[in-house]
C-alpha cells in the first residue's frame, strides 16, 4: 500500500509537472475567470522559472550530498558490500538487447572497483523493480548482464530482487546477507539518496559504511551559478525535493531511525 500510495503521489508531485499543471489550468479559465486564471498562470510560469534557473536545486542537493563523508579505506577488513538499484533502464535494455544506464551508473563502476578491491569481500546487488508496472526485466537482471562488460563474475554475486524501494532494499537485504555481528559491510548508492538509504539500513537493523557515489555538486551552492537550461534545474529540483520528502515520509512510517540520518 505505501508503495503504492508514494508512487502516485509522486507522479501528480514532482514540481516540474505540478507547476505546469498549474499553468495549463490558468490557461485553461482565462477566458471565463480572467483573475484567477491570471494568477494561476503566473504562478506556474514564475515557479518554473525560478526553479529552473534559480540556485534552489542545488541548495536542496548540497546538504544531501555533504551529509557521509566519502569513504576513506582504512585498512580495515570489508567482509561485503551492497550496492543498490536505480541505475539501471530495464525497459530500454529489454528493447535494444544490451544493458542501458541513467546517469547514477557510478553505482556500477563502484562496485567492479570494490570487487577487486577487496577480493574476499562478498558482493550483493539490491533492487527488483520500483515502477508501479514492471518491465519486462527487472534492476538485477540489468546488471547481470553488465557484469561481463565490466570484469566482474556474475557467480560472484548475490541478487536481492523483491525490492521495490528503500525500505526494502534494505529488509530483504539483511535477510539475504544475514550479516554477523561487527562485520563491516559498505553501502553504495548515489550520494544524495544515501541519508535515507543509511536510516533505512539502520531500522532494519543491519550496520553498513557509508560508500557515496554518483556526486551531482562540487559541495557549494553559489546563488550566482546559474544552470545551463531550464530542464536541467528543473531535473535537480524534482531530484533532490524528492530526497526531501521522502526522508520525511520515511521518518514518520517508521521506515527509517532519524528525519536526517547523520554519520
Amino acid at each position: 500500500m505505501f508503495f503504492a500510495a508514494s508512487k502516485l503521489f509522486w507522479m501528480v508531485s514532482v514540481p516540474s509537472t505540478l507547476l505546469t499543471m498549474i499553468a495549463l489550468a490558468g490557461l485553461l479559465v482565462l477566458a471565463r475567470w480572467r483573475r484567477a486564471g491570471a494568477v494561476l498562470t503566473s504562478i506556474g510560469v514564475i515557479g518554473l522559472v525560478l526553479a529552473g534557473l534559480g540556485p534552489f536545486g542545488r541548495l536542496l542537493t548540497v546538504p544531501l550530498e555533504q551529509r557521509f563523508p566519502t569513504f576513506v579505506d582504512d585498512g580495515r577488513p570489508v567482509e561485503g558490500v551492497i550496492v543498490l538499484g536505480g541505475a539501471e533502464l530495464p525497459g530500454i535494455t529489454a528493447a535494444r538487447g544490451q544493458p542501458a544506464f541513467q546517469e547514477s551508473a557510478e553505482r556500477m563502476f563502484a562496485l567492479a572497483d570494490l570487487s577487486r578491491r577487496y577480493p574476499q569481500a562478498r558482493l550483493l546487488f539490491s533492487g527488483g523493480s520500483g515502477a508501479l508496472i514492471p518491465a519486462a526485466l527487472q534492476e538485477a537482471d540489468v546488471v547481470r548482464m553488465a557484469l561481463p562488460q565490466l570484469g566482474v563474475d556474475p557467480a560472484r554475486v548475490a541478487f536481492e530482487t523483491r525490492s521495490r524501494n528503500t525500505a526494502e532494499n534494505a529488509r530483504f537485504s539483511r535477510a539475504l546477507a544475514q550479516p554477523k555481528p561487527g562485520e563491516r559491510w559498505l553501502l553504495v548508492t548515489s550520494a544524495l539518496h544515501m541519508p535515507r538509504a543509511m536510516g533505512c539500513f539502520r531500522a532494519a537493523g543491519f550496520p553498513v559504511v557509508a560508500y557515496p557515489v554518483d556526486f551531482r555538486t562540487t559541495g557549494q551552492a553559489p546563488w550566482w551559478q546559474p544552470f545551463d537550461s531550464v530542464a536541467q534545474g528543473l531535473d535537480f529540483f524534482d531530484t533532490a525535493l524528492r530526497q526531501w520528502i521522502g526522508l520525511a515520509a520515511y521518518y514518520w512510517t517508521g521506515r527509517t531511525d532519524a528525519l536526517f540520518p547523520a554519520p
